[in-house]
Protein backbone atom coordinates (compact mmCIF):
# COMPACT_ATOMS: atom_id res chain seq x y z
CA UNK A 1 0.00 0.00 0.00
CA UNK A 2 1.49 3.01 -1.21
CA UNK A 3 0.27 6.22 0.66
CA UNK A 4 2.68 9.81 1.82
CA UNK A 5 0.20 10.01 4.60
CA UNK A 6 0.72 6.16 6.04
CA UNK A 7 4.72 6.34 8.31
CA UNK A 8 5.28 2.91 9.14
CA UNK A 9 8.17 3.35 11.89
CA UNK A 10 11.35 1.19 11.10
CA UNK A 11 13.53 1.93 13.62
CA UNK A 12 15.30 -0.56 15.02
CA UNK A 13 14.05 -0.90 18.53
CA UNK A 14 10.23 -0.58 17.36
CA UNK A 15 10.96 -3.34 14.91
CA UNK A 16 12.70 -5.53 17.95
CA UNK A 17 9.98 -4.64 20.23
CA UNK A 18 6.91 -5.80 18.02
CA UNK A 19 8.19 -9.15 17.87
CA UNK A 20 7.99 -9.08 21.31
CA UNK A 21 4.02 -7.72 21.35
CA UNK A 22 4.04 -10.04 18.86
CA UNK A 23 4.80 -13.59 20.71
CA UNK A 24 2.11 -15.20 22.64
CA UNK A 25 4.53 -15.72 25.43
CA UNK A 26 5.72 -12.56 26.11
CA UNK A 27 4.55 -12.12 29.96
CA UNK A 28 3.11 -9.14 31.15
CA UNK A 29 6.19 -6.96 32.61
CA UNK A 30 7.88 -7.44 28.94
CA UNK A 31 5.05 -6.61 27.05
CA UNK A 32 4.38 -3.39 29.32
CA UNK A 33 8.34 -2.91 28.87
CA UNK A 34 8.21 -2.99 24.97
CA UNK A 35 4.84 -1.29 24.84
CA UNK A 36 5.96 1.47 26.67
CA UNK A 37 9.55 1.80 24.58
CA UNK A 38 8.07 1.38 21.14
CA UNK A 39 4.97 3.50 21.84
CA UNK A 40 7.58 6.30 22.93
CA UNK A 41 9.24 6.18 19.45
CA UNK A 42 5.94 6.03 17.31
CA UNK A 43 5.42 9.57 19.31
CA UNK A 44 8.45 11.14 18.48
CA UNK A 45 8.25 10.40 15.36
CA UNK A 46 4.85 11.81 15.39
CA UNK A 47 5.67 14.65 16.62
CA UNK A 48 7.78 15.51 13.44
CA UNK A 49 6.97 18.55 11.02
CA UNK A 50 5.40 20.72 14.52
CA UNK A 51 5.81 24.21 14.22
CA UNK A 52 8.68 25.99 17.11
CA UNK A 53 9.15 28.92 18.61
CA UNK A 54 12.15 31.02 19.56
CA UNK A 55 12.73 31.42 23.04
CA UNK A 56 15.70 33.63 24.90
CA UNK A 57 17.84 31.53 27.24
CA UNK A 58 20.86 31.22 29.49
CA UNK A 59 23.48 28.64 29.17
CA UNK A 60 25.69 28.24 32.09
CA UNK A 61 27.82 30.43 29.63
CA UNK A 62 26.20 32.24 27.39
CA UNK A 63 22.27 33.95 26.14
CA UNK A 64 21.51 32.67 23.15
CA UNK A 65 17.57 32.66 21.34
CA UNK A 66 16.70 28.67 21.26
CA UNK A 67 13.54 26.99 19.85
CA UNK A 68 10.73 25.22 21.99
CA UNK A 69 7.83 23.51 20.55
CA UNK A 70 4.77 25.80 19.72
CA UNK A 71 1.83 23.76 19.19
CA UNK A 72 -0.64 23.00 21.52
CA UNK A 73 -0.69 19.12 21.46
CA UNK A 74 -3.92 17.57 22.18
CA UNK A 75 -3.56 13.62 23.35
CA UNK A 76 -7.17 11.24 22.88
CA UNK A 77 -6.60 7.66 23.82
CA UNK A 78 -9.76 5.52 22.66
CA UNK A 79 -10.36 3.77 25.83
CA UNK A 80 -9.01 1.09 27.17
CA UNK A 81 -6.16 -0.30 24.98
CA UNK A 82 -5.55 3.35 23.71
CA UNK A 83 -4.52 3.92 27.69
CA UNK A 84 -1.64 1.77 26.88
CA UNK A 85 -0.18 4.35 24.84
CA UNK A 86 -0.90 7.20 27.34
CA UNK A 87 1.86 6.79 29.05
CA UNK A 88 4.66 7.09 27.05
CA UNK A 89 3.06 10.07 25.48
CA UNK A 90 2.70 12.06 28.44
CA UNK A 91 6.49 10.92 29.13
CA UNK A 92 7.34 12.70 25.80
CA UNK A 93 4.89 15.46 25.88
CA UNK A 94 4.60 16.09 29.92
CA UNK A 95 2.39 19.69 28.87
CA UNK A 96 0.31 18.08 26.82
CA UNK A 97 -4.23 18.23 27.48
CA UNK A 98 -5.33 14.95 27.40
CA UNK A 99 -8.75 13.74 26.36
CA UNK A 100 -10.78 10.19 26.77
CA UNK A 101 -12.93 8.84 24.47
CA UNK A 102 -14.92 5.18 25.47
CA UNK A 103 -15.69 3.20 22.80
CA UNK A 104 -16.55 -0.42 22.99
CA UNK A 105 -16.73 -2.72 20.58
CA UNK A 106 -19.89 -4.91 19.44
CA UNK A 107 -18.11 -8.55 18.84
CA UNK A 108 -20.89 -9.63 16.91
CA UNK A 109 -20.99 -6.48 14.62
CA UNK A 110 -17.85 -4.98 15.10
CA UNK A 111 -19.24 -1.56 15.46
CA UNK A 112 -18.14 0.84 18.39
CA UNK A 113 -20.64 2.21 20.79
CA UNK A 114 -19.95 5.40 22.97
CA UNK A 115 -19.86 4.99 26.63
CA UNK A 116 -17.27 8.04 27.36
CA UNK A 117 -16.37 11.36 25.93
CA UNK A 118 -14.02 14.32 27.71
CA UNK A 119 -12.30 16.51 25.91
CA UNK A 120 -10.37 19.59 26.62
CA UNK A 121 -11.56 22.87 24.26
CA UNK A 122 -10.11 22.13 21.11
CA UNK A 123 -8.86 25.25 19.05
CA UNK A 124 -7.44 26.16 15.84
CA UNK A 125 -4.34 26.44 17.51
CA UNK A 126 -4.72 22.48 18.42
CA UNK A 127 -2.24 19.46 17.54
CA UNK A 128 -4.65 16.35 18.43
CA UNK A 129 -3.27 13.20 18.52
CA UNK A 130 -5.36 9.94 18.56
CA UNK A 131 -4.22 7.20 19.70
CA UNK A 132 -5.51 3.00 19.55
CA UNK A 133 -3.08 0.70 19.40
CA UNK A 134 -5.05 -1.56 16.97
CA UNK A 135 -6.33 0.20 14.31
CA UNK A 136 -8.38 -2.73 12.45
CA UNK A 137 -11.40 -2.16 11.27
CA UNK A 138 -11.14 1.82 11.62
CA UNK A 139 -14.67 2.32 12.67
CA UNK A 140 -13.42 3.94 16.09
CA UNK A 141 -11.49 6.21 15.08
CA UNK A 142 -13.64 7.12 12.17
CA UNK A 143 -15.85 7.94 14.68
CA UNK A 144 -13.68 10.30 16.74
CA UNK A 145 -12.18 11.80 13.90
CA UNK A 146 -16.04 12.57 12.47
CA UNK A 147 -16.43 14.52 16.02
CA UNK A 148 -13.34 16.47 16.15
CA UNK A 149 -12.97 17.64 12.58
CA UNK A 150 -15.92 19.99 12.93
CA UNK A 151 -14.46 22.17 15.54
CA UNK A 152 -11.27 22.47 13.27
CA UNK A 153 -7.85 21.87 15.11
CA UNK A 154 -5.05 22.86 13.29
CA UNK A 155 -4.12 19.06 12.81
CA UNK A 156 -5.44 15.55 13.44
CA UNK A 157 -2.57 12.62 13.35
CA UNK A 158 -2.95 9.14 14.66
CA UNK A 159 -0.64 7.18 16.49
CA UNK A 160 -1.15 3.13 16.31
CA UNK A 161 0.89 0.29 17.08
CA UNK A 162 -0.70 -1.93 14.23
CA UNK A 163 -2.66 -1.36 11.43
CA UNK A 164 -4.75 -3.52 9.02
CA UNK A 165 -5.23 -2.44 5.08
CA UNK A 166 -9.08 -2.28 6.15
CA UNK A 167 -8.53 0.60 7.99
CA UNK A 168 -6.36 2.78 6.65
CA UNK A 169 -8.77 2.64 3.84
CA UNK A 170 -11.96 3.57 5.46
CA UNK A 171 -9.72 6.57 7.22
CA UNK A 172 -8.18 7.84 4.12
CA UNK A 173 -11.31 7.28 2.25
CA UNK A 174 -12.97 10.50 4.07
CA UNK A 175 -9.89 12.10 5.09
CA UNK A 176 -6.84 11.84 2.85
CA UNK A 177 -4.37 13.87 4.36
CA UNK A 178 -4.74 12.63 8.13
CA UNK A 179 -1.18 11.12 8.79
CA UNK A 180 -1.02 7.54 10.43
CA UNK A 181 1.99 6.52 12.37
CA UNK A 182 2.28 2.90 12.69
CA UNK A 183 4.94 0.08 13.73
CA UNK A 184 3.55 -1.94 11.21
CA UNK A 185 0.80 -2.44 8.13
CA UNK A 186 -0.61 -6.22 8.73
CA UNK A 187 -1.68 -8.31 6.60
CA UNK A 188 -5.77 -8.46 6.53
CA UNK A 189 -8.48 -8.84 9.22
CA UNK A 190 -10.16 -12.55 9.94
CA UNK A 191 -13.95 -13.00 9.53
CA UNK A 192 -14.11 -11.56 13.61
CA UNK A 193 -12.31 -8.57 12.83
CA UNK A 194 -9.19 -9.09 14.34
CA UNK A 195 -5.35 -7.87 12.68
CA UNK A 196 -3.88 -10.81 11.29
CA UNK A 197 -0.87 -12.36 12.18
CA UNK A 198 -1.44 -8.99 14.92
CA UNK A 199 -0.63 -9.83 18.50
CA UNK A 200 -4.00 -10.49 19.95
CA UNK A 201 -6.30 -8.27 22.49
CA UNK A 202 -3.87 -5.61 23.55
CA UNK A 203 -6.16 -4.07 26.38
CA UNK A 204 -5.91 -7.87 27.96
CA UNK A 205 -2.08 -8.49 27.41
CA UNK A 206 -1.39 -4.69 28.28
CA UNK A 207 -3.44 -4.88 31.87
CA UNK A 208 -3.72 -8.17 32.24
CA UNK A 209 -7.46 -9.18 31.26
CA UNK A 210 -8.84 -11.68 29.39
Amino acid sequence: MSNSHLHVINHPFVIDSLTHLRDKTTPIFKFRHHSNQLCRLLFGEAIRGLDFKQCQIETPLAKIKSPKLKDEIIIVPILRSGLAMLYSAIDLLPKSKIGFVGLERNEKTAIANKYYWKLPKITKNNIVIITDPMLATGGSVKYVLDQISPQKPKEIRIVTVISAPEGIKLIHRKYPKIHIYTASLDKKLNTQKYIVPGLGDYGDRYFGTE
